[in-house]
């Protein structure tokens, strides 16, 4: 009851995460031009995808789908950062605030998801070549997509059901923008059990995508073992644009996440690095990645690009 007696109604949020950064501007003005180069490429993908025909087979439709997706992830949060950082505008309204933090983890869950399914993919093509069209079709592949969206909604649904209803004792949040931990650190009594919950949830999330991953990479590996050697290289070349991008998103996540859990100690400057990381890193990575390691959207861009010096 004392703890319901301290607290407050809020009607926006004093975003505190950067008091500490040396040459704000500068860091926002880098993080602008990241944030421009990620949807610049990410768009750019989508078009060639979209435009051309060819290209509408699952595996692109795929990579559609991890577009859309690393555009929601970095816009969920990187436009309200760079705001603190350049205008300073460190308020955030109360709805909007929750509307960011659900949009942001939604698109955090969709990644996995997203890298799993393409994880799949490539195991259906390498191992099931020729019923590949058969089982894999770009109306199953719209289908699942829009059920994988409906499951990471729901699990991510539980966040704002969780914040919503809890008194709020201050409006200050203590990280870089409106996440789920930031928020509840605002409200009034020990978060330890809300953690502890989001904990068993984002861990099973984690693995169950993860350990998808590593199981159609190992099935994968135990195929290839058949093949001829420039067959090998061939499904090397197949996989590596998406083991860069696994890499790239499970790296950091994994250092914030299980580190962090098993002991070690970050600072919070080493915190909101790995998260301006976890955000960007991969939303920038992915588009350029996909545009120079397939070889179809590579020779699309160079047509383009060959049609214009003419």
């Amino acid at each position: 009851m004392p703890l319901l007696n301290m607290s407050t109604t809020v009607t926006e949020f004093v975003i505190g995460g950067f008091d500490t950064t040396q040459r704000p501007v500068l860091v926002g003005v880098v993080m602008l031009v990241v944030y421009v180069l990620v949807m610049v490429g990410n768009v750019a993908n989508i078009l060639f995808i979209v435009c051309d025909r060819q290209l509408h087979k699952p595996m692109f439709l795929l990579i559609c789908n991890l577009a859309v997706v690393d555009m929601l992830y970095s816009s969920s949060s990187t436009p309200t950062m760079i705001g603190v950082l350049v205008s300073e505008v460190k308020t955030i309204s109360y709805v909007p605030c929750l509307v960011q933090m659900f949009v942001f983890h939604l698109a955090g869950v969709m990644e996995m998801f997203a890298l799993a399914v393409m994880a799949l993919d490539r195991l259906i093509a390498i191992c099931y070549p020729f019923r590949y069209h058969s089982l894999l079709t770009n109306a199953r592949t719209c289908v699942l997509a829009y059920v994988l969206w409906i499951v990471a909604a729901a699990f991510v649904a539980i966040m704002p059901a969780i914040v919503v209803p809890l008194p709020y004792c201050h409006s200050r949040l203590k990280y870089i923008f409106c996440d789920f931990a930031a928020v509840v650190r605002a409200t009034c009594g020990n978060p330890g059990y809300i953690f502890r919950l989001i904990t068993i949830i984002t861990f099973f999330l984690l693995f169950f995508t993860f350990g998808l991953i590593c199981l159609s990479y190992l099935m994968i590996i135990i195929a290839v073992r058949s093949f001829s050697k420039n067959d090998k290289k061939k499904t090397f070349s197949t996989c590596l644009s998406h083991l860069i991008v696994v890499t790239c998103y499970y790296g950091p996540v994994f250092i914030r996440v299980v580190l962090t859990r098993a002991g070690v100690v970050l600072t919070l400057e080493e915190r909101h690095g790995l998260m301006v990381g976890a955000i960007l890193g991969p939303s920038l990575v992915n588009p350029f990645v996909y545009c120079l390691r397939t070889k179809e959207i590579k020779n699309k861009i160079f047509k383009k690009l060959q049609k214009q010096e003419c």
